[in-house]
C-alpha cells in the first residue's frame, strides 16, 4: 500500500500539493490553522485533521509547507511531542531562516523523525506544468524512501547534499527570481512609455531563446494584463524571502548589488497596497514612477 502522506500547511503551495498527491491515488491528511484551507483539503477528497500533531499520528510521511518561523516552530514541536506518532519521516519545504529549519530538524531526530531540507523552485500554478524543481537535502536513505511522492510534483528532484543545502540552492534561486521579476517589469514600463504594446512585448521575447525567461513568460503576462490575482506568489510573502536571503548574503559576505537594488521597489508594492497581490504587481510600482500608472489596475 502507499503510504498515507500528511500536509501540515495547506495555503497556495500546500494545497496544491495535497491536490496533486490526492489525484495520483495518495490517501492524504492535513492540518492548517485556517478553516477554510480545511475545508478546501476536504472538497478535495483528503481529510482535514484538528492539529499538527493528529497529522502526525495519521500520517507515515509528513510535508511542512509554511510561511512563518512561527508555524514551523510549532509544527515541529507538535509532531515531535505527539504520542504514537506514525510519522517517520518529514519533509521541510518552507523557505525559511536557515538555522530555525536546523533546529526544527534537531527536535523532531530528537524524538527519532528524519527530516529532509526540500525547498521547492516555482509556483503552485508551476506545479501543474511540471515545472517545479525540489531541492532535496539531508540523509540520502530517507530521500530514497520518500522520492515517489516527491516525483508526484515534479521529475526535477535532484539530492544535493547534506541537510540546508536545499535551502541554500532556493536562496540561490530566489535571488535571481527577485531579479529577474523586476527586470521584466522594467522592460514592459519601458515598452509601454515608447508606446508600444506589452502584448507584443510578451509575445516576442517571452519565447525567445536569448532573452526569454520563465520569469517573463509567467509575471510578464500578467504585467501585460495590468491583472495580479489570483496571486501565484503574494507581494507579503515574498517580502519574507527578500528578507531571508539578504541576511544570508550578510552572513558569507556576499556582495548583492542587484538585488539590493531590487529591495525598494517590493517595499514600495507594499506601501501602494499590493501586499496580497502578485509580486508581477512590482510594474505598477514603475509604471507610477514613469508617470503612465493606473490607480485601478486590477489588483
Amino acid at each position: 500500500m502507499e503510504p498515507t502522506v500528511g500536509v501540515i500547511g495547506l495555503g497556495i503551495m500546500g494545497g496544491a500539493m495535497a491536490e496533486a498527491l490526492l489525484a495520483s491515488g495518495y490517501q492524504v491528511v492535513g492540518y492548517d490553522v485556517l478553516p477554510a484551507a480545511r475545508g478546501r483539503l476536504k472538497k478535495a477528497g483528503g481529510r482535514a485533521l484538528a492539529s499538527s500533531a493528529a497529522v502526525a499520528r495519521s500520517a507515515d510521511i509528513v510535508i511542512t509547507s509554511l510561511a512563518t518561523v512561527a508555524a514551523l516552530n510549532d509544527a515541529s514541536e507538535k509532531i515531535a511531542g505527539a504520542k504514537r506518532p506514525r510519522c517517520r519521516i518529514v519533509i521541510e519545504t518552507s523557505t525559511l531562516q536557515l538555522a530555525d529549519k536546523e533546529r526544527a530538524m534537531q527536535r523532531l531526530k530528537r524524538a527519532g523523525i528524519a527530516t529532509l531540507d526540500c525547498p521547492i523552485s516555482g509556483t503552485a500554478v508551476r506545479l501543474k506544468e511540471g515545472a517545479w524543481t525540489i531541492f532535496a537535502s539531508g540523509s540520502e536513505a530517507a530521500f530514497r524512501r520518500v522520492e515517489p511522492i516527491l516525483k508526484v510534483f515534479t521529475s526535477k528532484v535532484p539530492h544535493v547534499g547534506a541537510y540546508g543545502n536545499g535551502t541554500r540552492m532556493k536562496y540561490a534561486a530566489n535571488h535571481l527570481v527577485a531579479i529577474l521579476n523586476v527586470a521584466t517589469a522594467e522592460s514592459i514600463t519601458l515598452g509601454r512609455k515608447m508606446g508600444l504594446d506589452p502584448r507584443q512585448l510578451l509575445d516576442l521575447f517571452g519565447p525567445s531563446p536569448i532573452v526569454g525567461t520563465g520569469v517573463y513568460r509567467l509575471r510578464g503576462a500578467m504585467m501585460a494584463a495590468r491583472k495580479y490575482v489570483p496571486p501565484t506568489m503574494k507581494v507579503e510573502v515574498w517580502q519574507k524571502d527578500m528578507q531571508v536571503i539578504g541576511d544570508m548574503a550578510k552572513s558569507v559576505d556576499c556582495p548583492t548589488p542587484l538585488f539590493t537594488a531590487c529591495v525598494p521597489i517590493y517595499s514600495a508594492a507594499m506601501a501602494q497596497g499590493l501586499a496580497q497581490a502578485d509580486t508581477a504587481s512590482v510594474c505598477e510600482v514603475l509604471d507610477m514612477m514613469a508617470g503612465i500608472g493606473r490607480p485601478r489596475a486590477k489588483r
